[in-house]
């Protein structure tokens, strides 16, 4: 079994002059980063590999996130994630090494809603009705499915089992399969 987990940054700030590229977390974002790595921790989803958008919101996202477990998977900063959509993010995807049996993407929407939505033949419980309602900041996917490789996950071929959405150290509670 394979697991996709993704997980969308935290609350950015917006302030003026600096690009969208280098937009930093608000306050809420440096609270609920930890929240969402302690939330991945507890559900027992840590990755062996993840892949970062390059954006500053994005990586500090990961690093708050992963500060929070003993030592943290290799993470691999890709440009391709920032302002991705499906077909980009399944490009990065497909490009994972089968030894990544749980394969972390941190990233932006609409790009990280659309993949998980395009993934997901189904979920458990109301999960993809969740994810269709609202993908919100520091929200975490996980989608299971058998595959001897990345590059064969396609749409339709995973399932949705969990939608988790961390909130400074609150979040709701994983439905696990």
């Amino acid at each position: 079994m394979r697991r996709l987990v993704v997980l969308r940054h935290a609350k950015s700030a917006r302030p003026e002059g600096v690009t969208d590229h280098e937009r930093p977390l608000a306050p809420r974002g440096r609270r609920d980063a930890p929240a969402a790595g302690r939330a991945l921790a507890e559900a027992d989803r840590l990755p062996d590999l993840a892949l970062c958008s390059t954006a500053v919101r994005a990586r500090r996202t990961w690093e708050l996130a992963a500060a929070q477990w003993g030592t943290p998977p290799p993470v691999r900063h890709d440009p391709r994630l920032y302002h991705a959509d499906v077909p980009e993010l399944l490009d990065v995807v497909h490009g994972a090494p089968a030894e990544a049996g749980t394969l972390l993407l941190v990233g932006h929407n609409p790009g990280l809603e659309d993949l998980v939505l395009t993934l997901a033949g189904d979920g458990l419980d109301d999960t993809l009705d969740r994810v269709r309602a609202t993908f919100p900041t520091s929200a975490i996917a996980v989608l299971s499915w058998r595959g001897a490789a990345w590059r064969d996950l396609t749409p339709g071929a995973a399932l949705l089992t969990s939608l988790i959405v961390p909130r400074g150290g609150r979040r709701q509670p994983a439905r696990d399969a």
